[in-house]
C-alpha cells in the first residue's frame, strides 16, 4: 500500500481512523477487526494514537495494519499533557501546535497507503467524531468517507450558528435545504458535519490539501456543486434502539447497530488472564479463574457471596482533567462505607494522580510500598471493604459479579452494565450521603427489574455484526 506510480493496488483500501480515549477508539478498531475478518478481498488499515499501541497486535492478528499518529488522545488545560516540549505556552497555543502536526501526520499517512495511483471502486475512509481530518482526506483522495460512532454525536452546533451560516453562505445554505431527503442536506450539516464549515477546518482545506474552503463546493469557483449532489453520508451508531431515542429530524443515513462489545481478550490488562481467556473461549477450560497475581481480586468478588461490591470506574474522567482531587474522591468512598455496609471495588484506568493518592492512604496504614506492582495487581483499603485496582479486565465478566456499577456514563460502561442482568449504571456525587442515596435507589427491586428487562432485549443485538453488514451494503460489495 505504499506510494508509488508504477504500482497498481489489486484490493480497495479500507481505512478506519479514530482518536480520542479508549472509549472513543477501541470500538472502532473491532468494527475494522471484524471487516477484515469478514471482507479478504480488502486491504485493512486502523489509523489512531500512538498511546492506543496495544491495539497493535490485536489487529495484526485480524490482518488490520496499524498506523501510529503521536497526537495525544486528551489535551488537557492543566499541562500533563504537554507533548510540545515547551511548557510555557498557552494551552490555546499549545492545543494550535499539536493540531497542526496531528493533520500534517494524518495526511501523510492516508498517501502513504492510497499512494500516487487512482482509487479504486470500494475504497473508503471510516472516521469517528473526532477524525473529522477523514472527511477533508477523503474528498482529497477522492473515496467514499463513513461516519462509525459509538454514541450520539458528543457536540452540538451553537445557536448562532445556523444563522451565521445563512448570512456568510447564503448559497450553499441554499443548495443544503433544498437537497432530496437522500442527499447530503442541512440534516448532516446540523447534526454533526458544522464543525467542518468553521474556520479552523476552512484554513486547513484551502491552504493545506488545495480544496476548497468548504465542503460541497467548487475549488475554483467556491460556489455550492448543483451538478453534483452526493448521497447523505452513511453514520452508523455503535447503540441500541432499545437505550437511545432515534427522532425523526436525524439524518435519513443514520443507522443504529446495537452496542459495539469489544473482543473478550482485548480487554485484559495482564497477558496471563487473557491467555486463560482464550483458553476458555476454546473450551479447554471450564473455571472462569483468573490467573494466580490477581487471586486477591477474585477473592473479593466471591466474599461474602451475600454482598457482591459495587463497581467504581470513571474511565478517561481523569485524564481529560476532571478529577482535581483524587484523594478526595477516595475518601469520599471511605465516607460512604462508613455509613452503609457497602463495598467497592473501584478502577483507576491507570489514571497516576489516582494510583498515587490511593498508595498514599494505604501507606499511612500499613508499610506497603512498590506502587506500580501493588496497584497493578490491586489494593485494599478500609478495613478489606474497597479493592483499588489499576489493571483492565472485561466489564462484561464484572458487572454481574457487582451488585451495581457507578460510572462516567461511557458507551462501553453503559453497555456492559445494561447487558449484566442485575447491575445499572449511575452518576458519582461528590456527596457521600447523596452517593450512598444513588446506590440504595439503584439497588431496588423495581431498578433491578427494569434493569433485567432490558439485558433481555440487547443481548439479541450484535452490534459489531451490523455494522460490518451496512458497510457491505454501503460500498455494494457483499460475499
Amino acid at each position: 500500500m505504499e506510494g508509488g506510480k508504477e504500482i497498481q493496488r489489486a484490493k480497495p483500501i479500507a481505512i478506519f481512523m479514530a482518536f480520542g480515549t479508549k472509549g472513543d477508539v477501541y470500538p472502532i478498531a473491532a468494527i475494522a477487526a471484524a471487516f477484515a475478518t469478514d471482507q479478504n478481498g480488502y486491504d485493512v488499515v486502523f489509523i489512531t494514537h500512538s498511546a492506543h499501541e496495544n491495539l497493535s497486535s490485536h489487529l495484526e492478528k485480524k490482518n488490520v495494519m496499524y498506523v501510529p499518529i503521536s497526537s495525544p488522545p486528551v489535551l488537557s488545560s492543566n499541562g500533563t499533557d504537554d507533548k510540545t516540549g515547551s511548557p510555557e505556552l498557552e494551552f490555546s497555543k499549545q492545543k494550535k501546535v499539536i493540531t497542526k502536526e496531528h493533520r500534517r501526520e494524518c495526511c501523510s499517512a492516508v498517501e502513504r497507503i492510497f499512494g500516487d495511483g487512482p482509487s479504486l471502486e470500494g475504497d473508503f475512509i471510516a472516521i469517528n467524531f473526532f477524525a473529522l481530518e477523514g472527511w477533508s482526506l477523503g474528498e482529497l483522495f477522492r473515496v467514499c468517507c463513513v461516519v462509525v460512532a459509538p454514541y450520539v454525536v458528543p457536540y452540538s452546533a451553537p445557536s448562532y450558528f445556523e444563522r451565521h451560516f445563512r448570512n456568510e453562505l447564503p448559497l450553499l445554505y441554499k443548495y443544503l435545504q433544498e437537497a432530496p431527503a437522500d442527499k447530503a442536506c442541512w440534516k448532516d450539516v446540523i447534526h454533526w458535519m458544522w464543525p467542518l464549515f468553521s474556520e479552523n477546518w476552512e484554513s486547513w482545506r484551502k491552504e493545506d490539501l488545495n480544496l476548497s474552503p468548504y465542503p460541497f463546493t467548487d475549488p475554483v469557483t467556491g460556489l455550492p456543486t448543483w451538478h453534483d449532489r452526493p448521497p447523505s453520508p452513511l453514520l452508523l451508531y455503535g447503540f441500541s434502539k432499545e437505550i437511545v431515542e432515534c427522532p425523526d429530524y436525524w439524518p435519513s443515513n443514520a443507522r443504529v447497530c446495537g452496542f459495539w462489545f469489544l473482543p473478550i481478550e482485548w480487554q485484559f490488562s495482564c497477558q496471563e488472564c487473557r491467555e486463560i481467556s482464550t483458553l476458555l473461549s476454546s473450551g479447554h477450560l471450564t473455571t472462569d479463574e483468573m490467573c494466580s497475581a490477581h487471586a486477591e481480586l477474585q477473592y473479593f468478588l466471591k466474599t461474602p457471596l451475600s454482598m457482591p461490591p459495587i463497581f467504581v470506574g470513571l474511565s478517561s474522567i481523569g485524564s481529560m482533567g476532571f478529577m482535581r482531587n483524587p484523594q478526595a474522591f477516595v475518601q469520599v468512598l471511605q465516607s460512604v462505607l462508613g455509613i452503609t455496609c457497602y463495598r467497592f471495588i473501584l478502577f483507576t484506568a491507570g489514571y497516576e494522580p489516582l494510583d498515587a493518592a490511593i498508595q498514599e492512604i494505604a501507606n499511612e496504614a500499613s508499610s506497603i510500598s512498590n506502587q506500580r506492582q501493588l496497584i497493578q495487581n490491586g489494593i485494599t483499603l478500609s478495613d478489606g471493604r474497597l479493592f483499588c485496582f489499576s489493571g483492565m479486565i472485561p466489564y462484561t465478566w464484572l458487572f454481574p459479579r457487582c451488585a451495581a456499577a457507578i460510572h462516567h456514563g461511557g458507551s462501553g460502561s453503559t453497555a456492559a452494565a445494561l447487558y449484566a442482568e442485575n447491575t445499572i449504571g449511575t452518576s458519582i456525587r461528590v456527596a457521600a450521603n447523596v452517593l450512598s442515596q444513588a446506590i440504595h435507589d439503584a439497588l431496588s427491586p423495581r431498578v433491578k427489574a427494569r434493569a433485567l428487562e432490558i439485558c433481555k432485549r440487547i443481548s439479541l443485538e450484535d452490534g459489531v455484526s451490523e455494522a460490518v453488514k451496512i458497510l457491505k451494503e454501503e460500498i455494494g460489495r457483499t460475499i
